[in-house]
């Protein structure tokens, strides 16, 4: 068939490109697209998580192969991403162009962050939630005298007091899980609608849409509120918890190094998922953020400044926390080990059982929850935007309804999400975020650094990188992206598997028939590479082994400018090097 073809249809495909948006937008300036990135990659994580883990794994001890993990992983895939983004000026779907063959990986990436949206914006309902009970003149999870307590109940006040063989619940416990989520004895009971939750759901659902309405227009100016004001409350959170009684053995608790731990293998797993979703590589949010940056932006300089402050942030929250956990064991008389928490438990009983102690506690619940507020909202808005900017790369007419298409996916994300709103919603939520993202994300980047190192090749993604910035990347960059960080990606895979914990929440296992379903949200985006591949073997127009070579090869991998795409393809010409516009079936990118 292709030989019956008219001379001039080959050279028609090659000389057709990807149609472009020429009005997709750009960074305002470079502080909003740095604080973009840092309130995408500073989240909940840094505070109820970072301090946790790291008094868990042995202390100042766990800093060493922490540090190492982001120095030799987290940087580069994080200034990677910057760099493919910065340089394509497209999402997490088009940024497969640099290998049509792997695009069913950025619909992985869509597929994960739906899944993320969902779950990560009823946990940023909790503190709307919560901020309302801090009006009130007595904070209600202060003691035992309310109308959800039980006769297990006891004041954080009077916990030293109990036996050891006593059962009992604290009344911050008892008013977060009986009050604010009215929990159900497990997640095959999922009741009815907590309205009250819906309620925060909603409200949360509308702050979403009208920060995200004008896309990155209105992002761009969110950013300068969102992103610097949740340092001003850590830092006089800081102050007041280094000031309490008991401060000090809280914080050296957080610190003390345990040395030993190094040779626990754990610890390393635990350090390198640490730094993967704390930094955030994987979920298409980078490289979005990235495509409305300017073309010869300094990226090197910003990924280094980002990920320093989020590894701070991450420091001074554990500092933050630990410093009224050693308060709390003070006034309670129960050993800091036993107060402290990570996680949901930390953020809405533990924190708050201290903070009740505390004069005017409503003012402190106040700022801690706007906080958590504050730090999770950011990370939504990227991992929106990325879900919307995929689509608008993808489909071109729906490009001048960017307003209905955000309605429309918050409309869709808030109905998704309501469900977890239910008695047993929190049953649901632990569900998606213990097993929707962590593997899938990991395999992702896997995918990712394959593509750039191996298959466009280390020597090509470098010219670009010296055709953007001018200066050639040094051999540093070659071997972390050829080797280093594809092994500790590799080694993040299996220890994350082999490692896995059996999934409870507040002590209550779930069924086989959750957990079958937990993995199967996994499967559900990752099944989307293989998938597309398969889709390509299929539909081939010429033998198999050409149809795949041909997918394999770039597919216009220029810059979206037009004076920068005819000097790039210029640039290459002097380096002797071929265009990147391959025989690649038109339709199949479309």
């Amino acid at each position: 068939m292709a030989n019956n073809q008219p001379p001039t249809t080959n050279a028609t495909r090659k000389d057709k490109r990807i149609e472009r948006d020429e009005n997709r937008g750009q960074w305002k300036s470079k502080s909003e697209f740095i604080l973009s990135l840092l309130g995408y990659a500073i989240g909940i994580g840094n505070v109820w998580r970072f301090p946790y883990l790291c008094y868990r794994s042995g202390g100042a001890a766990f800093l060493i192969p922490y540090l190492l993990m982001v120095i030799l992983a987290g940087i580069p895939l994080f200034y990677m991403e910057i760099l493919i983004g910065q340089f394509s000026s497209t999402g997490c779907t088009g940024m497969f162009r640099m290998t049509p063959l792997l695009k069913g990986t950025g619909i992985a990436q869509v597929v994960v962050n739906a899944y993320c949206v969902c779950y990560y914006s009823v946990i940023i309902s909790y503190p709307i939630r919560m901020i309302f009970y801090c009006f009130f003149k007595k904070v209600p999870w202060e003691d035992c005298s309310n109308s959800w307590n039980t006769d297990d109940c006891v004041t954080a006040s009077d916990m030293g007091k109990q036996n050891s063989s006593d059962v009992f619940k604290t009344s911050a416990d008892e008013f977060f899980h009986l009050e604010v989520l009215r929990i159900s004895t497990d997640i095959s009971d999922l009741g009815g609608m907590v309205w009250e939750q819906l309620t925060a759901l909603i409200i949360t659902w509308i702050i979403i849409y009208f920060c995200l309405m004008r896309g990155i227009k209105s992002v761009g100016k969110v950013v300068y509120f969102t992103v610097p004001f949740p340092y001003l409350l850590l830092f006089i959170l800081l102050i007041r918890g280094a000031t309490l009684p008991g401060a000090w053995k809280g914080i050296k608790f957080y610190l003390y190094p345990e040395w030993h731990r190094l040779l626990d293998l754990k610890v390393w797993a635990d350090a390198a998922v640490q730094m993967f979703f704390g930094i955030g590589p994987g979920w298409g949010g980078i490289v979005n953020m990235a495509s409305f940056s300017s073309f010869r932006n300094n990226a090197k300089c910003d990924s280094v400044l980002i990920v320093s402050i989020n590894v701070f942030t991450s420091l001074l929250a554990g500092f933050v926390v630990f410093s009224v956990l050693g308060f709390l064991s003070e006034k309670s008389g129960i050993p800091v080990e036993s107060v402290a928490t990570g996680g949901a438990g930390l953020a809405f009983v533990t924190y708050p059982e201290a903070i009740a102690l505390l004069p005017v506690p409503q003012l402190w619940a106040l700022m801690f929850f706007f906080m958590l507020f504050l730090l999770g909202i950011d990370s939504v808005f990227v991992q929106l935007e990325a879900i919307m900017s995929s689509i608008l790369d993808e489909w071109y007419w729906v490009r001048s309804h960017k307003c209905k298409l955000t309605l429309i996916s918050c409309l869709i994300f808030l109905g998704l999400s309501s469900i977890m709103c239910t008695n047993g919603g929190m049953f649901i939520l632990q569900l998606f975020d213990w097993y929707s993202s962590a593997i899938a994300v990991i395999v992702i980047c896997l995918v990712e650094i394959i593509m750039v190192a191996w298959i466009y090749g280390i020597k090509n993604f470098m010219l670009d990188v010296e055709f953007m910035l001018g200066k050639r990347p040094t051999l540093y960059w070659r071997i972390v992206w050829q080797v280093v960080t594809p092994v500790i990606i590799i080694f993040i895979l299996i220890t994350s598997i082999v490692f896995i914990r059996t999934i409870t929440y507040n002590n209550i296992p779930y069924p086989q028939w959750a957990i079958i379903i937990g993995w199967a949200s996994c499967f559900t985006s990752v099944m989307w590479i293989p998938l597309y591949i398969f889709y390509i073997m299929i539909r081939k127009r010429a033998t198999l082994c050409d149809s795949l070579k041909k997918r394999l090869k770039p597919l216009d991998w220029t810059p979206a400018d037009p004076q920068d795409r005819a000097e790039y393809e210029a640039f290459r010409r002097q380096r002797r090097m071929p265009g990147f516009m391959s025989d690649t079936d038109m339709e199949s990118s479309k």
